[in-house]
């Protein structure tokens, strides 16, 4: 998941030379008699599904930053770090701008970010849910039993 700007443009890079490798083997891929087509077809393969994936990431970060959701919804309580990271993209804050908010330093939301807030305490995790202004709602599921 790309949380900020120099990610976005780290991984825009890195997928334009995807692209590039990706058509050089594609106008290489006859030129190669001494390796087996199944390799070569395996590569090419590999390298259109990290492009893929790359073009889903920087999808994902420029939706959020242009129109940003309504609403997030998760699965379960695990993915509420993704949550968090999503609503301050879609609410036009940089890890900066969130550090200010909560009068903390921007490393720290960098470090909360990058281990997905592992280290973050549930006040912590309440703070930065009221500084993004999103209110979570959430159900509790309990097992089916037979």
């Amino acid at each position: 998941m790309i949380t900020n700007e120099r990610q976005f443009k780290i991984t825009r890079s890195k997928a334009r030379d995807l692209a590039a490798a990706l058509s050089g083997l594609n106008a290489g891929a006859n030129q190669q008699p001494d390796v087996h087509p199944r390799l070569v077809q395996a590569q090419h393969e590999a390298l259109e599904s990290q492009l893929r994936d790359l073009d889903r990431e920087l999808a994902e970060y420029e939706s959020l930053k242009r129109t940003g959701p309504t609403s997030i919804t998760l699965e379960s309580f695990d993915e509420l770090p993704e949550g968090l990271i999503r609503a301050r993209i879609a609410a036009g804050l940089s890890q900066r701008a969130l550090a200010e908010l909560l009068g903390l330093t921007a490393q720290q939301i960098q470090r909360y970010e990058a281990e997905r807030y592992r280290s973050a305490s549930y006040h912590r995790l309440c703070e930065i849910s009221r500084a993004l202004g999103i209110r979570i709602r959430n159900e509790i599921l309990f097992p089916q039993v037979p």
